[in-house]
């Protein structure tokens, strides 16, 4: 067995560079002749500029230039386009209005950009902005999704009235209304998905440069897919070709979806390199971020549950509101339709399902992906909904899950919502958990609870998300004369572990050392083709390319070992490094066949000189990852105060790589998830468009001592999507934990007769809803 190969829990060695401050970030990055960008933000959530006046600014000290949107419009450099289509309910095209780097005749939300300065140092740049004048015609603004679609509310856009997006749907109403006309009991929940900041660690940034000689743009920032970013600038902004653009992306700390995407800075900072003759470096801050990186989540769901007397489930009817913000991000329209909405199947057998969702605008930051992207909303509804039937119903939480539950004698299964369920366990991961949890045990607890003052409650959620199909990936490994691998992937690590996770496989597939594999991203000059990190995609796609490439690596590598065997290539067998004349102790190592693999004078002719090969992995399908999580909790009812008790999670993630990168993404989710449903929540002035919690003083990020130690383990049913049977893992804890910790939470306010509370769950709605109940019932 290979010493790092797949299934070990080897650490990660990219830690080594990062704990000793050897990381190489953007803003690690220091160009020759470097100047500073600042970019001026409306500090209204709606007005028509009237005028800018940018005198002053530009004999400030230190001032190069100041960039205006009239500028990017008069040299011809375009806007950033929202790159999926939505059809509407009524057969009609969505309008997807695009984004200027810069606005020219109206801001739309708090943040909107609206000249950039560039100076030769930030502090220069920063007072500068100070001196622009800008004549703003303030308007009224609306912040709310459902607020914006009532007539009177002011408009976004003022060629889309209403301010309705998109009005799209999936699935058979039809078929559904049959459902409903036959069900014994129908149950409805209504539920908020708050809105949230991503606040990765390191802020968003953009250094630009460009080529005279070359007539080159050159950009260094910190992104999920430096190819994707490339495209975006190439085709629809710069309009030249893409060799004309590089993008290099270093490290990463955190993206979360967020990244993803091609901002206004992209383009800015590349634009006034070419205008100013200078490099131009755009460091993004906390407070920035917070309105100008695009926020997740933001809907407001209704959905209803049709059941028949034995508690199964007949039909189930969404409807979405989803705020898209100001502006149209890149994937935008996707994540409440295509990317999540054939999730709220769930794990069940529900015979009819129909999701409608309405995309609105409103004046608010752009929504686009955030870790999950669609299907942790899903999941929200579905797993509240089924747990809020149960409670109707006088069910246990597992029972009426037990009934509806998916079989794996039923694998494949194809959902009414046109998905193909290609494996899993549902109802033993549920076991599984349950058992861990001493799920039955929990009376005794409850009460010792109970006879301190204290609300207990326990809560589960079962769910499935899709990940890992969509396009193709590729991978490119590359032998040296010494025997030393490269891989060029085309996926980017954002802190998942990609050098560790990539070197497993390719120790594991070609038995060459793990310290010898050099695995390299992030450089569209170096790496030839990529679609970035997202949807939980570098393993599933990027890992069978790997695969994929490392077989052709094998069977070159079959034809030179047969060659210096003296052997035909029919006897040759490949296992553990090695290829062996079978059914002989000759043989030799793959390491020995690459460094002939460069003695071309030894070779034959028909083999090329050199062992590298290339492969491209499209999935044929997606793969569905899928588990159970378990909280207990505690709430103290005079403070309205959350305690998390214990935490345990039994998820089916397919053929595992590295359980130690595996526990650490599982981890990290459930925190992102714990603070959604506790924590974290965006506010704004309903009147003014501000966001209140703009700062780390406001908005509350989950700490460690929010999450008591979290409870791991996995059943291995292996998808038939890829080659490595892997399943993906990335979002997963973000899917899972929102609907685990609120059905837990309600389970503990339900002595007081409380059937539901919302996202965020602080301690002031908490202890709110508790006095609430107190009162009617003191009114009974």
């Amino acid at each position: 067995m290979v010493q790092f190969g797949m299934g070990q829990p080897v650490r990660r060695v990219e830690d080594q560079r990062f704990i000793t401050g050897r990381g190489r970030y953007t803003d690690d990055m220091v160009l020759p002749r470097q100047t500073y960008a600042h970019i001026l933000r409306s500090p209204h959530a709606h007005a028509a500029i009237r005028r800018i006046d940018t005198a002053a600014a530009a004999t400030a000290p230190g001032v190069i230039g100041i960039v205006t949107g009239a500028d990017l419009d008069r040299d011809g450099i375009g806007s950033i386009p929202c790159v999926v289509p939505i059809t509407n309910r009524d057969g009609s095209e969505a309008k997807l209005p695009r984004r200027k780097a810069l606005t020219t005749d109206k801001v739309r939300h708090v943040g909107d950009s609206v000249a950039m300065v560039v100076a030769e140092t930030l502090a220069q740049a920063k007072d500068a902005a100070e001196l622009i004048e800008i004549d703003y015609e303030i308007l009224q603004a609306v912040t709310e999704a459902e607020a914006a679609l009532e007539k009177s509310t002011p408009k976004v856009w003022d060629d889309l009235p209403g301010n309705l997006c998109f009005d799209w749907e999936v699935g058979s109403r039809a078929a559904v209304d049959a459902g409903f006309a036959k069900a014994k009991h129908v149950v409805s929940l209504k539920v908020v998905n708050n809105r949230l900041v991503v606040n990765s660690v390191e802020p968003r940034s953009a250094l630009g440069d460009y080529d005279t000689a070359e007539e080159r743009y050159h950009l260094y920032t910190s992104s999920q897919g430096s190819h994707t970013v490339r495209g975006v600038l190439a085709n629809e902004v710069f309009h030249v070709p893409e060799t004309r653009i590089r993008v290099v992306t270093p490290d990463v700390g955190g993206g979360f979806g967020m990244k993803l995407f091609a901002y206004p800075e992209h383009a800015l900072v590349l634009y006034a390199a070419k205008k100013f003759g200078r490099p131009v470096r755009w460091i993004g801050e906390r407070s920035d971020a917070f309105i100008t990186d695009t926020h997740g989540r933001d809907n407001l769901t209704t959905a209803e549950l049709a059941l028949d007397d034995s508690g199964r489930f007949l039909a189930l009817r969404v409807h979405i509101i989803a705020n898209m913000g100001a502006y149209l991000s890149l994937y935008s329209t996707f994540i409440p339709t295509g990317c999540g909405a054939a999730m709220h199947v769930g794990v069940y057998q529900t015979p009819a399902v129909v999701v409608r969702t309405e995309g609105v605008f409103t004046h608010t930051t752009p929504i686009d992906a955030y870790r999950g992207a669609g299907r942790p909303e899903a999941a929200y509804i579905v797993e509240r909904l089924v747990t809020h039937a149960a409670l109707a119903l006088k069910l246990d939480p597992a029972e009426i899950r037990r009934r509806n539950f998916i079989k794996p004698e039923q694998m494949p299964f194809a959902t009414v919502l046109d998905r193909t369920y290609d494996s899993g366990n549902f109802q033993k991961n549920m076991e599984d958990a349950l058992e861990a949890a001493d799920y039955q045990g929990f009376a005794a607890r409850r009460a010792d609870s109970w006879s301190r003052g204290k609300l207990r409650g326990i809560g589960f959620s079962t769910y499935i998300e899709e990940c890992g199909g969509g396009d193709d990936e590729m991978a490119e490994i590359r032998f040296d004369a010494g025997g030393n691998v490269t891989l060029l992937i085309g996926t980017q690590s954002s802190g998942q572990g990609h050098q560790t996770a990539y070197a497993q496989l390719l120790a594991d597939r070609l038995g060459v050392p793990f310290e010898a594999i050099r695995v390299t991203q992030g450089d569209t000059d170096v790496v030839g083709f990529g679609r970035g990190t997202g949807g939980s995609r570098s393993m599933p796609v990027g890992g069978a390319a790997v695969e994929l490439a490392a077989r052709k690596i094998i069977e070159k590598g079959r034809r030179i070992a047969a060659h210096r065997l003296e052997a035909a290539e029919a006897d040759i067998q490949f296992a553990d490094g090695e290829f062996r004349i079978a059914g002989t102790d000759r043989r030799i190592g793959i390491t020995e066949v690459a460094k002939a693999a460069f003695d071309s004078f030894n070779l034959p002719r028909e083999i090329e000189p050199g062992l590298d090969e290339q492969a491209h992995f499209m999935p044929a399908a997606s793969t569905f990852p899928n588990g159970c999580h378990v909280c207990e909790l505690e709430v103290d009812p005079d403070t309205g105060i959350t305690t998390v008790l214990r935490y345990l999670v039994v998820d089916d993630f397919g053929r595992v790589v590295n359980p130690l990168l595996l526990a650490g993404q599982v981890h990290g989710g459930i925190a992102q998830g714990v603070g959604q449903a506790l924590l974290e929540g965006c506010v704004y002035d309903e009147k003014s468009g501000q966001l209140v919690t703009g700062s780390l003083m406001d908005y509350c990020m989950p700490r460690a001592f929010h999450l008591p130690e979290i409870e791991f383990a996995f059943n291995v049913v292996p998808c038939t999507s890829n080659p490595l049977g892997i399943k993906g893992a990335g979002e997963a804890g973000a899917i899972g934990a929102p609907p685990t910790v609120m059905n837990a939470l309600v389970n503990a306010l339900s002595e007081l007769g409380i059937d539901h509370i919302d996202m965020p769950a602080t301690p002031r709605r908490v202890w709110e809803a508790i006095q609430q109940a107190r009162t009617a019932r003191a009114a009974e």
